[in-house]
């Protein structure tokens, strides 16, 4: 969740579009549609797996938890508390190293950068979160009764979690390269219903999901993959941890198309934009990256949003492990 848009910023296209990267739905333009095509396979999506543990994999305690907003993954790693089986990523062989990645890949901020950002994004999101409301529904329906074990990448101030935890066997992580967004992910997972002892909050990065291999039903990312530093290794990681069959539900914003007057504003504001929002790309095309992540299927459509400004078109969908 690292784009500084919003309510601050004024609209410049209002429309939904009818063509997408992956696939072309034809269906009037403001309501969500159903995902027509699939690429890469015509075989249809194996069931999700609802285990908790591959056959390896520690048994977790059951020992309470509690992370402050400062602690890092090693600290869980210590405590043993986390919801799923904690393994570093195969990008880190140690708890050094894993330090290492997690400053490489987000280099340390002021504490009041972040927790001023971590505010703003609770504060000035909500018209935002009002117009993407239709899109997310309709993607995040798919976890319903589906995925049980979920990991939420760059959670922020978690505003999904309102579509797909609250259910009471729903186990969550978020991770977040932003300590501060703990108490309003965790704020935000009460609202939903989600017990806290269902929901766990981890500092790490995209790049080196610090959860082991095959070890949730779903991965949830929305306005993520424009601000990590490398957008293939992230879906490298997701496809890592799902389960075969599992779903990664995305949100994205992606580049305009080329030789218009968007993506020519796109590309001369993208500095000040990577500056401000904590990395935020604005001419990335993440729509293309997930196309070729090595998904079974994958099920993706485009949006424009008034809301968003110069931060257009938006992907959304479904890949399929």
């Amino acid at each position: 969740m690292n784009s500084l848009w919003g309510a601050a910023t004024q609209s410049l296209v209002s429309f939904t579009s009818k063509a997408s990267l992956c696939s072309i739905n034809e269906e009037a333009p403001h309501k969500p549609r159903t995902f027509l095509k699939r690429v890469n396979s015509d075989a249809a999506p194996i069931k999700l797996s609802t285990g908790f543990l591959s056959p390896d994999s520690p048994v977790p305690t059951t020992k309470p938890c509690c992370f402050c907003g400062r602690r890092h993954f090693l600290e869980a790693a210590t405590l043993g508390t986390t919801l799923f089986p904690i393994q570093p990523s195969r990008a880190t062989n140690s708890d050094s190293d894993y330090t290492d990645s997690l400053n490489k890949f987000h280099p340390p901020k002021p504490d009041w950068y972040q927790e001023f950002y971590a505010w703003v994004l609770n504060s000035a999101m909500k018209p935002y979160e009002a117009e993407v409301a239709q899109y997310k529904s309709q993607v995040f329906s798919n976890l319903k009764g589906k995925a049980l074990k979920i990991l939420e990448i760059g959670i922020g101030t978690g505003p999904n979690l309102s579509y797909y935890s609250n259910d009471s066997d729903v186990q969550v992580v978020g991770i977040d390269p932003n300590p501060k967004m703990e108490k309003y992910a965790r704020s935000s997972a009460a609202s939903a219903g989600l017990p806290p002892s269902n929901f766990e909050f981890i500092h790490a990065v995209g790049e080196a999901i610090p959860l082991s291999d095959a070890s949730v039903d779903a991965v949830v990312g929305t306005l993520v993959l424009c601000s990590v530093k490398d957008v293939d290794m992230t879906l490298k990681e997701i496809r890592r941890v799902l389960r075969p069959g599992g779903l990664y539900v995305f949100v994205e914003h992606v580049a305009a198309k080329d030789g218009t007057f968007l993506k020519f504003l796109q590309r001369v504001l993208d500095p000040l934009q990577q500056t401000v929002s904590d990395g935020c790309h604005l001419s990335r095309e993440t729509g293309n990256n997930i196309c070729r992540a090595g998904f079974s299927n994958v099920e993706l459509d485009t949006a424009f949003l008034s809301n968003a400004a110069f931060v257009n078109p938006h992907v959304y969908g479904i890949a399929y492990q």
